[in-house]
């Protein structure tokens, strides 16, 4: 069950993000519009780069269980639900803007579960020195402060 969520994860965040040019830049002359577009691509780009890694992290730590995903996703944007039967679910519930955040939530809901599987066992110094020492650096500042 754990490989068919990280599956629909990893499908979830490969969608495109659908951002709209002219839904930030008026005319060719509209500096400021490009400089935002540019900003939202370059963040949804770290996003699906932090979810990957992210993605590789728990997948290869099997002390992480499907249902620990999905406890990990309760209270967040972004739900998991699973059957019995290995039919997953992913449900998102948009914010503001879709495109900037629907890579972001899976970050959240990947790094709660790995804060939840190393606190279990550890303090919050210790949890967040793991984190520093096992992920990259953008990530263990971002997620693991």
């Amino acid at each position: 069950m754990k490989t068919e969520i990280l599956d629909a994860l990893a499908r979830f965040i490969s969608q495109r993000p659908r951002l709209d040019p002219r839904d930030y830049i008026s005319d060719w002359r509209d500096v400021e519009g490009r400089k935002a577009y540019y900003s939202d691509s370059r963040r949804i780009t770290r996003d699906l780069r932090h979810a990957r890694e992210l993605l590789r992290a728990v997948s290869w730590r099997d002390s992480i269980t499907a249902q620990d995903l999905i406890e990990a996703s309760k209270g967040d944007r972004l739900t998991i639900k699973a059957t019995d039967d290995g039919v997953v679910s992913i449900d998102y519930c948009t914010g503001q803007y879709w495109s900037v955040e629907y890579r972001a939530a899976v970050c959240r809901v990947l790094s709660n579960a790995l804060w939840l599987h190393w606190r279990a066992d550890q303090s919050v110094d210790a949890a967040n020195l793991t984190a520093r020492r096992e992920l990259p650096r953008a990530i263990a500042r971002r997620f693991f402060n």
